[in-house]
């Protein structure tokens, strides 16, 4: 990901390039191993490093309303804390943090697909990030009503940063599932490829050919489409990525663009 003007290793790319898996992931009997998640990359996503930018300094007192979520100034009021907490992967601190920000940006309690492009441009100035934030945003916009809640916005983020294998997958297949038809088509899969290398892609090192994206595609919908009907299913789905490794390691391209 490029963060504060960084290039992005394009290997996160995937071998579309011909590029190896990402350099460094440690292997066990040849198979791929999810990488931990650490407070440090936790901070890497753009998403909480969005939220977290305004939120009270370190060291002051968590005593406040906030720490039981109660909210008397906004349309929305967030479920209870403890109830997130058992839905999402994140400690009470850290759901304190995301939802005291989350407050400060979208008083509103509601972010809407005009502050996510807001933030992608932000953290990708040098790409073009609309496409991408405009999926991005319907893929966390479960109620499919033009808005997101703090509570829709932290269990995706919980799937994303800490969920098992299985949970990111079926995350990343509503993420491709445009219509949201319960298929992904090799168009669908194309635009949502493309958007992330508008976004990143011509700006990574070594530099990502325009034709990448295609070839990329190409030989994931190759091996997820088994039947050959056109269109490829959350088992095929699933079952393709578990099985492959090249495929796994591309897919770590989400944990570097949200």
């Amino acid at each position: 990901m490029q963060e504060d003007g960084k290039v992005v290793d394009s290997s996160l790319l995937g071998d579309a390039n011909g590029m190896e898996p990402v350099p460094g992931r440690k292997k066990n009997s040849g198979k791929w191993q999810r990488p931990r998640f650490t407070r440090k990359a936790l901070m890497r996503c753009c998403l909480v490093k969005w939220i977290l930018s305004t939120t009270t300094p370190q060291g002051q007192a968590d005593d406040s309303s906030d720490s039981d979520l109660e909210l008397s100034t906004v349309r929305h009021q967030p479920e209870g804390l403890d109830q997130l907490q058992s839905q999402t992967k994140f400690t009470k601190k850290e759901l304190q943090s995301l939802y005291r920000g989350f407050k400060n940006e979208c008083p509103s309690g509601l972010v809407d697909e005009e502050t996510f492009k807001t933030i992608y441009s932000q953290f990708f100035p040098q790409g073009d990030a609309t496409t991408y934030a405009h999926f991005l945003f319907n893929a966390f916009d479960q109620d499919r009503n033009g808005s997101i809640r703090f509570e829709d916005f932290v269990i995706g983020l919980s799937v994303l940063l800490r969920g098992t294998v299985t949970e990111k997958l079926n995350w990343a297949f509503n993420l491709y599932d445009i219509n949201k038809d319960g298929y992904i088509t090799k168009e669908e899969m194309l635009l949502i490829m493309q958007s992330i290398y508008d976004m990143m892609g011509r700006y990574t090192y070594p530099m990502v050919r325009d034709e990448a994206p295609s070839e990329h595609v190409e030989k994931f919908f190759q091996k997820m489409d088994r039947n050959r009907d056109g269109v490829v299913t959350i088992d095929e789905f699933i079952e393709t990525c578990q099985k492959d490794e090249n495929i796994m390691s591309s897919m770590q391209l989400f944990e570097n663009v949200i």
